[in-house]
């Protein structure tokens, strides 16, 4: 398998369209052949950044790279940051609004999902300018 990159465009307050890149990645590595775990994880880990960015930051773009060693996310956005990583690492923390978590979402699990669901995860925010979320999955 050579190297593939995948581009998305990810729009805020978009609820409908939330999850399509995920499902698209998820689609187009099943029929590259790679593990379904490995693609279970790419999955989970990319729908919950999708979704946070939705929420949280005011949509973005998310690339993805995909060659026979690894599967890397790059989740970049101009939304308002993260103040406290640490805290938003926690399971159950949440800033998402009312509105939001009527619709099912925004229950605290989305950054501690993408940890557990990488192989690594990286977090690059500044308060004002946006967030940049870098996950792998290597593949076996």
């Amino acid at each position: 398998m050579e190297g593939i990159v995948l581009n998305y465009t990810i729009s805020p307050d978009d609820f409908t369209r939330a999850g399509e890149a995920s499902s698209d990645v998820k689609r187009k590595l099943k029929q590259l052949g790679v593990s379904p775990e490995a693609v279970r994880k790419v999955a989970i880990a990319m729908y919950e950044g999708e979704i946070n960015m939705v929420i949280h930051a005011n949509g973005g773009e998310i690339t993805v790279e995909i060659t026979p060693e690894r599967i890397l996310m790059i989740l970049a956005d101009s939304g308002p940051g993260i103040p406290d990583v640490e805290k938003a690492m926690q399971a159950g923390y949440s800033t998402a609004p009312d509105e939001v978590r009527s619709l099912g979402f925004g229950a605290g699990m989305g950054l501690p999902n993408m940890k557990s669901y990488t192989d690594d995860l990286k977090i690059e925010t500044k308060l004002g300018v946006g967030t940049t979320i870098t996950m792998e999955v290597r593949l076996e």
